[in-house]
């Protein structure tokens, strides 16, 4: 599509000048570079690759970004709420999907508990996969369910990562509980965050979503943030710190699988191990 739009953008005149692309193509040149719901890339990227000046680049990805066809963050542009409404959020999950996989089966036969894959969608996480096999049949979760993102060590674990101005547009004052050992209120959600933080990133819940079960959670962190998050379902009566290294080795496989891995993620999970 793109070698399409700039051979459009020649004259009709085989000797005349070339004219500049339409807005609709200008556009349209850029969100082709945006072909992941992953993809991230600079003001300059964007210029060098579709050959538009770069104030043109960047007036047209302003408008972008103020319309939610795109979003702009550290590690640059990405899709933004339009485009993913647009279908894109199932093509991300299926690819998160896909890579997580063998590591799900491989961390619930090493473990012998219950895996979980989910991502977060506001106040919610949406579990995106469950494995294993009878065991499963005891958790009270599903494909497609949702739970209440604080109430689990998988929403704990991905909300440890949003700034603290996000977590409070987030949740009201007033925050719901799911059992008598949730978290109530909104300062008592930011220390729990603080202290998954310091933690390196691991997120424990102890009966605070389902009663009598625990889970340990590790999240899946890309170049803007948490893009889902793995846990391990058991006895909230257990030790389930025991099986966080494997978490933490099952959460950096896929990490690296979709992102490669940032140096700030190897001192995090390092310090996770010990």
């Amino acid at each position: 599509m793109t070698s399409a739009l700039r051979l459009s953008s020649r004259s009709s005149e085989v000797d005349g000048p070339a004219s500049p692309p339409s807005m609709m193509e200008r556009v349209t040149l850029i969100m082709d570079l945006f072909d992941r719901p992953q993809t991230h890339l600079t003001l300059e990227s964007v210029s060098r690759r579709t050959h538009l000046p770069r104030s043109t680049t960047h007036r047209i990805l302003d408008q972008l970004v103020r319309l939610d066809w795109l979003r702009h963050t550290v590690a640059g542009y990405t899709l933004g709420s339009r485009a993913l409404g647009l279908g894109g959020r199932e093509i991300g999950h299926s690819a998160l999907r896909a890579a997580a996989a063998p590591h799900l089966l491989d961390l619930a036969v090493r473990t012998r508990m219950v895996v979980h894959l989910a991502v977060l969608d506001g106040p919610e996480i949406y579990y995106l996969d469950k494995v294993g096999g009878r065991a499963a049949v005891d958790i009270p979760s599903k494909v497609g369910g949702r739970a209440i993102a604080h109430c689990t060590g998988l929403g704990k674990a991905m909300l440890a990562w949003l700034s603290p101005e996000e977590i409070d547009t987030r949740y009201a004052q007033l925050i719901e509980r799911r059992t008598q050992h949730s978290i109530g209120h909104l300062g008592q959600l930011h220390r729990e965050l603080g202290l998954v933080r310091r933690r390196g990133g691991l997120a424990i819940d102890r009966g605070e979503c389902f009663p009598e079960l625990g889970c340990v959670g590790l999240a899946l962190r890309g170049p803007a943030g948490p893009v889902g998050a793995i846990s391990v379902v058991g006895d909230g009566r257990s030790s389930l710190e025991l099986v966080a290294p494997l978490v933490v080795g099952a959460v950096r496989a896929v990490s690296e699988e979709l992102f490669g891995l940032p140096e700030s993620y190897r001192r995090d999970v390092s310090d996770v191990l010990g």
